[in-house]
C-alpha cells in the first residue's frame, strides 16, 4: 500500500489516494486500486479529509469526533526523550507553547522542534535535521528538509510576530526593569537591505545586521527582539523602541541601558513617553564631573564604602534640562526634571585608567614623531600635546598637563544616571543585570551559531530570526534555573543536556508511553 499524490490542474487542489497492487489473475498482470483519502495543506503538509467531492468532510459525519490528547503510535519505536522532554515542560512553563500556537496554528510544532535541534546541535548545521529528527521525539514528530525549513521561515509573518511579543510581554512582571541591548550579527550577503558596513561589536570587517533585545529583570528571560539596519548606531535606536512599545500596548515600561544609549535627545524622550529608566553615561559629562570635583579627597573615606560590592557609593539629586520641540506650534517647551546621579569610586579602576591613558598617550605620540597622523585622533593630537615643527630640528612635542589631569580626576569613577532609582546600591545591583544580556548574545551567536548569516531573502532572514529567539528563551531559562539551583557547580549547560539527551523512550502501539530511567 502507497500513498500518491496527484494536482487537480483545473482546481490547482493536490489528492492524496491510497494505492493498493494486487495480481489480476484474468489479464495475468499487476494492477492497483485507488481510494481517496482527501486533499493535502500546503502550509501543513498535513492530509486532510474529503468527502470524495473535493469538500471538506462534515463535522456531522458519522465518525465521532476525535479525542483530545497525546496522538496514538502506530508502530513501536525507541528515541531520544530526555532533553526535548525538559524542553517541553519549559515551553509549558513559559506560555511559549501556547503563545506559539495562537499565533502559528499550522506551524508552531515545526517551529518548536527546529529550535529544539538548534539547541541540542549547536554546531551542526539544518540540513542535518533528518538524522536528527528520526533519533528524537520532538513536538513535529517528522523530517523537516532544507527546502521546507526556508519556506518555513519565509512564512514567519509581521503580524504573528507582534502578536507573539505581545502575548509574551503580559506575561512578565510589569513593575521589572528591562535590559535593553545590541550586538552585531556579521553578514556575508550583501544584498540584503539592512545589510550595512557599521561599528562591528565583534570586530569583524563584515557588513551586518544589528539584532535588539529586551530582557526582563526578574524572569531572565527575553520577550522582544527588533532587527535593525548594520549602520545604525545604539544611540539612534531608542526612539524606534518607544514607538514599538507603545504600538505592543506595553505598559509601565523600566529601561535600563549601557552608555551607548545616552544622549540629551534620548533622555528627553524617555521623560516625554513617561518611561522610567537606568543608563549608564560617560563621566565627562560636565554634571559627572561637577559631582567628582565636588568629591574631591573625600572619594576614597569609609564611610563611602560599600563592603558587599567593594566600591564607594555617592548619590544626589540634580535637575535635568529638559526639552521638547512642539513643531505644531513652532516652539520648544523647556523646564526641569528630576534626575538621580549615581556615582561609583573602584581603586582597582583608577590604576586601570591610568595605565589605559599611559598606553593611549604612547601611541599618539609615536603617531606625531613617525608623521603617520590618523585623521580620526586629530581631536586627541591636539587636546594633548603641542606640536611644534622646524625644518632643522623637525617635529618637537608639549605635553598639555593640564588637560592630562583632568582626565585623571575621572579616573577609577563611572556614573549612572536614573528618574526612578534612588538608592545607588539598588541602582548598580539593576545595572548589572545587563549581563544576562550580554550572556544571551553569546548563546546567540555561538550555542545557536548565529555568528554569521547566510541567507539570501529578507523573510528567510526574518523567519530565522525568530527561530533563534525562541532557542534563546529556552537557553535563558534552563540557565536561570541551573543558576537558582547551584547546577554549575557539577554541570555546563553543555553538559547537562547531553546527559539528558541520553534517556530513550519506548512507544508501542495501544501502550502509554513508557521512559527509560537515568541513572
Amino acid at each position: 500500500m502507497a500513498l500518491v499524490k496527484q494536482l487537480d490542474k483545473r482546481s490547482g487542489i493536490t489528492y492524496v489516494y491510497e494505492s493498493v497492487s494486487y495480481w489480476d489473475k484474468e489479464k495475468k498482470q499487476g494492477r492497483s486500486k485507488r481510494r481517496l483519502v482527501g486533499r493535502l495543506d500546503l502550509q501543513t503538509g498535513e492530509v486532510v479529509a474529503t468527502d470524495g467531492r473535493g469538500k471538506r468532510r462534515s463535522t456531522q459525519a458519522a465518525d465521532p469526533p476525535a479525542k483530545q490528547g497525546a496522538v496514538p503510535v502506530s508502530t513501536p519505536d525507541r528515541l531520544f526523550f530526555g532533553a526535548t522532554y525538559l524542553f517541553d515542560q519549559i515551553g509549558e512553563v513559559t506560555g511559549v507553547t501556547e503563545d506559539l500556537k495562537a499565533c502559528f496554528p499550522g506551524q508552531y510544532k515545526q517551529l518548536l522542534s527546529i529550535a529544539y535541534y538548534l539547541i541540542l546541535e549547536d554546531q551542526n548545521p539544518l540540513f542535518r535535521f533528518k538524522k536528527w529528527g528520526k533519533l528524537h521525539r520532538h513536538p513535529y514528530g517528522k523530517d523537516i528538509p532544507s527546502q521546507r525549513s526556508s519556506e518555513l521561515f519565509q512564512s514567519i509573518t509581521e503580524e504573528g510576530k507582534m502578536k507573539f511579543f505581545r502575548l509574551q510581554g503580559k506575561r512578565r512582571v510589569e513593575k521589572e526593569y528591562w535590559a535593553y541591548d545590541s550586538t552585531s550579527i556579521s553578514s556575508y550577503s550583501e544584498a540584503l537591505r539592512e545589510v550595512r558596513y557599521g561599528n562591528n561589536k565583534d570586530g569583524e570587517k563584515l557588513p551586518q545586521v544589528n539584532l535588539a533585545l529586551l530582557f526582563g529583570e526578574k524572569s531572565g528571560l527575553p520577550f522582544y527582539y527588533r532587527k535593525l539596519a548594520g549602520n545604525i548606531p545604539d544611540v539612534k535606536t531608542i526612539r524606534e523602541l518607544l514607538r514599538e512599545l507603545d504600538i505592543l500596548g506595553y505598559s509601565k515600561v523600566k529601561l535600563v541601558m549601557d552608555r551607548g544609549y545616552y544622549s540629551a535627545d534620548n533622555i528627553n524622550a524617555l521623560y516625554k513617553a513617561h518611561v522610567k529608566f537606568l543608563c549608564g553615561i560617560s563621566t565627562a559629562l560636565s554634571f559627572a564631573k561637577d559631582f567628582i570635583r565636588e568629591l574631591g579627597s573625600q572619594k576614597d573615606r569609609y564611610a563611602a564604602y560599600n563592603s558587599r560590592l567593594e566600591l564607594y557609593v555617592f548619590s544626589k539629586t540634580i535637575a535635568w534640562d529638559y526639552e521638547q520641540e512642539r513643531p505644531y506650534k513652532g516652539d520648544v517647551l523647556s523646564g526641569k526634571r528630576r534626575m538621580y546621579l549615581h556615582l561609583y569610586f573602584n581603586p582597582d579602576k583608577l590604576a586601570d585608567d591610568g595605565k589605559a591613558l599611559n598606553r593611549r598617550l604612547d601611541s599618539l605620540k609615536e603617531e606625531l614623531l613617525s608623521g603617520h597622523r590618523k585623521p580620526e585622533h586629530e581631536k586627541d593630537y591636539r587636546k594633548y600635546f603641542k606640536v611644534k615643527e622646524t625644518p632643522k630640528r623637525g617635529i618637537a612635542l608639549d605635553y598639555k598637563q593640564e588637560a592630562m589631569d583632568a582626565a585623571c580626576e575621572r579616573y577609577g569613577f563611572f556614573a549612572l544616571i536614573s528618574n526612578e532609582v534612588k538608592d545607588p546600591v539598588t541602582a548598580i545591583q539593576l545595572y548589572r543585570m545587563r549581563d544576562v544580556v550580554e550572556k544571551a548574545f553569546w548563546n546567540v551567536k555561538e550555542r545557536l551559531n548565529l555568528r554569521r548569516t547566510l541567507v539570501s531573502s529578507e523573510r528567510a532572514l526574518e523567519g530565522k530570526f525568530f527561530v533563534e529567539f525562541l532557542s534563546l528563551i529556552y537557553l535563558s531559562y534552563l540557565k536561570k534555573k541551573m543558576e537558582e539551583n547551584g547546577l554549575y557547580a557539577d554541570y555546563t549547560m553543555h553538559e547537562l543536556l547531553d546527559e539528558l539527551d541520553v534517556i530513550e523512550c519506548f512507544t508501542e502501539p495501544g501502550k502509554a508511553l513508557y521512559q527509560e530511567k537515568c541513572s
